[in-house]
């Protein structure tokens, strides 16, 4: 087994011409305390032990770097709530070089809240422990969950004074992906009109992620065509389990459909279908039944700024008429494998609808509501999930005559429905308790919750509190970007 000081390599982003980063060295941070080591991830990477590397925490935060880190940030602009913005870059994230898995991936390794960058915008360029447990037990969280995201390795505490809207402490988080190139890293080049270096990106991201656009007519069509498809699966399983990101910027968005840049995330206790997830979001922009809506603006900014490279824009548009489809078609697949259905009929959007309609009514919890459904003799504790009971009863009464419609084995649906509708996801008041542990010094809770959230889908009456309906205190937490 490897320490991370000698698994890491050069990165194959920085063999891109020297416009697209700045080299950029960690600003170092007194006391690191190492919070937690995803041990499963480090295991996969071919890591050893926490504890067979006494400088691991050093490391996590920057203090040290391997033989062979090469930090740098990059650059790139963006659309923020819908307006752009010229320059953003990684202000406070320095990727330190790559590592390649036991199964021979490479994958980028960066370190998020690191220091100041070139690109930090008058900013610290520092993340404080909250938004940093946050981020580290989100985006594992979702990783169980089977939603593509970035993964994080580990997260080093200091007891560096860091202000946001009090006084925190400084963290750091090592996030790993295959790459954290963004929609604005394309957007970049487009806009300042370096049509060649945007092709050098398209090209490098097509050689090394979908090398199969190679055999198009047009590569670059055909890179435009991926990332709407995974973009359409992505935004339907969030919708699926609840999930709301916060900040669907165009510089928060993957080329590759990960999940990225975890903020003022959440996933929905009771059911809004304008859930504002992030209270710095005055107007409900990202609310969640925006997010389809978004994540198609999105793609259209980023066939803009690809536009130079393609056959023309009625190709542009061709290809961004296919994201409703395709979105439908995966929600759909979503919805038919929570609802137990063996088939998806085209009248079963009346049914959701409906579904959908009564819960907002009675801001019945999502999570909660999904898995009842799949258990069995449920029938007397999901109609007290709702304030109009016999609206409901006729609901279910539809429902269960459409499951008979199908017939098949009960217990087999059943067991299928627990394989869609997760029993555990990362509920605010969750990330909460172990956040508040974790300023007092106990990190304890912090791993508890990442065990668990690893298998979201599995009973584990061990773990019977984080399944339980969150508590009134719960409703009064708000995350905004700082978080």
């Amino acid at each position: 087994m490897h320490t991370l000081a000698d698994l890491i390599t050069p990165t194959r982003f920085g063999q891109l011409p020297a416009a697209f980063y700045s080299p950029t060295p960690p600003t170092p941070l007194p006391g690191p305390q190492l919070v937690n080591w995803n041990a499963e991830l480090a295991q996969a990477l071919g890591l050893a032990a926490a504890g067979d590397d006494p400088a691991l925490a050093e490391y996590l935060v920057g203090n040290r770097l391997a033989t062979d880190a090469q930090p740098l940030a990059s650059v790139y602009c963006g659309h923020q709530f819908g307006v752009y913005v010229s320059q953003l870059g990684d202000g406070r994230a320095i990727l330190i070089g790559d590592a390649c898995d036991v199964q021979g991936t490479l994958h980028e390794i960066q370190l998020k809240g690191a220091g100041q960058t070139p690109y930090s915008r008058r900013g610290d360029g520092r993340a404080v422990l909250r938004s940093s447990i946050r981020e580290y037990l989100c985006s594992e969280a979702m990783h169980g969950l089977g939603i593509p995201t970035t993964r994080a390795l580990g997260i080093a505490g200091s007891p560096e004074r860091i202000w946001r809207e009090t006084v925190e402490t400084a963290a750091v988080v090592a996030r790993v992906a295959p790459t954290f190139v963004r929609f604005g890293h394309f957007e970049y080049f487009f806009y300042q009109g370096e049509h060649e270096l945007l092709r050098t990106l398209a090209d490098w991201t097509i050689n090394h992620f979908y090398p199969d656009c190679h055999g198009a007519d047009n590569a670059y069509l055909a890179l435009l065509d991926h990332v709407i498809a995974r973009t359409a699966t992505l935004i339907a399983q969030w919708q699926a389990v609840g999930f709301c990101h916060g900040v669907m910027n165009t510089d928060n968005m993957s080329i590759l459909g990960l999940t990225l840049d975890y903020g003022p995330f959440g996933f929905m206790d009771g059911f809004d279908a304008g859930h504002i997830c992030n209270h710095s979001d005055d107007s409900g922009r990202y609310a969640y039944n925006q997010q389809p809506q978004i994540a198609l603006w999105n793609l259209h900014c980023l066939a803009q700024a690809l536009l130079p490279l393609l056959p023309d824009r009625d190709a542009a548009i061709t290809a961004l008429h296919r994201f409703q489809p395709l979105f439908e078609a995966a929600f759909a697949e979503q919805l038919r494998r929570k609802l137990g259905f063996a088939v998806w009929q085209e009248s079963d959007w009346t049914l959701v609808t409906e579904l959908f309609e009564l819960m907002h009514a009675s801001r019945t919890d999502w999570t909660h509501f999904w898995r009842t459904l799949g258990e069995a003799g449920a029938s007397t504790t999901l109609r007290d999930l709702f304030v109009d009971r016999a609206a409901f009863d006729g609901w279910l009464a539809q429902y269960q005559q459409r499951v008979a419609q199908e017939g098949g084995d009960d217990a087999q649906r059943r067991t299928a429905m627990q394989q869609a509708n997760p029993r555990y996801v990362l509920r605010n008041h969750l990330a909460e308790i172990a956040i508040r542990a974790a300023e007092r010094g106990e990190f304890g809770e912090v791993d508890r919750l990442l065990v668990c959230l690893r298998h979201p889908y599995d009973e584990q009456p061990e773990y019977a509190d984080y399944a339980a309906l969150p508590p009134d205190w719960a409703t009064s937490l708000s995350v905004s970007c700082s978080s």
